[in-house]
């Protein structure tokens, strides 16, 4: 997929980091196709793809379902992984250096995902997500074990307002000693939203401080949304 490869690379990763830095999430014009965004949405309804399914309701985490894949990833989910990390090891070793912590992040998935491995977590995280009429996600963190990257991707595979209404991205930010503030994304069919998966660095009046961050999704008011989550991690 090294057409993928070259979609990432195309995108101003420097304003990226710049916006990741001030708000905790960036957003990009669309990467993929909508005939992509279709092929993986239609992945749903097979379950040779997966290996588990989540029913949120069941477990309190919201209303809707969601699927993680099995080994091997789909190509084209493979590919985003692999490729979007090549960038966003540079951000999160930014990050790391900033808050004064020693680990850094390869430069390769593939030796992130060995790292994983040596601390028990191997089982793959990317998921496809599906909300009906009604659906919400309660605001949460995706950590899976020990060992974590602290940027995750999301994909939006539907159009909103033509596919679905209402189901907005949020993310929540737990400020020290302030009211918590929150950041709305509504994104476009094929968009990419970079944004942090548990803590990221702020500089303050005092120097550099950590914020804690949480995600989630508004209620689905009408129709299908369909996303693609892309964690870096594996899970124990």
């Amino acid at each position: 997929m090294t057409d993928i490869a070259t979609r990432l690379a195309a995108l101003d990763w420097d304003a990226l980091a710049a916006e990741l830095d001030a708000r905790g999430v960036a957003c990009t014009a669309p990467v993929l196709t909508p005939a992509e965004c279709a092929e993986l949405a239609a992945l749903y309804d097979d379950p040779t793809r997966f290996r588990s399914r989540v029913d949120m309701a069941r477990h309190r985490f919201g209303e809707g379902e969601y699927q993680y894949f099995a080994r091997p990833l789909p190509p084209l989910v493979q590919a985003l992984r692999a490729h979007a990390y090549l960038h966003l090891a540079r951000v999160a070793n930014a990050w790391q250096a900033r808050l004064g912590l020693a680990e850094r992040f390869p430069d390769l998935l593939d030796d992130f995902l060995v790292r994983c491995a040596d601390a028990g977590q191997t089982r793959p995280t990317p998921l496809l997500l599906r909300y009906t009429a009604g659906g919400y996600n309660c605001l949460h963190r995706d950590l899976y074990g020990d060992v974590y990257f602290p940027i995750q991707l999301l994909g939006f595979l539907a159009r909103p307002a033509v596919d679905y209404g209402g189901g907005e991205f949020l993310i929540v930010e737990q400020r020290p000693r302030a009211q918590s503030a929150a950041e709305v994304v509504t994104g476009t069919q094929g968009a990419l939203a970079f944004f942090t998966t548990q803590v990221r660095p702020v500089q303050g009046a005092r120097g550099v401080y950590r914020v804690q961050v949480r995600h989630g999704v508004s209620r689905v008011q009408w129709g299908l949304r369909r996303t693609l989550g892309v964690i870096f991690h594996d899970a124990r």
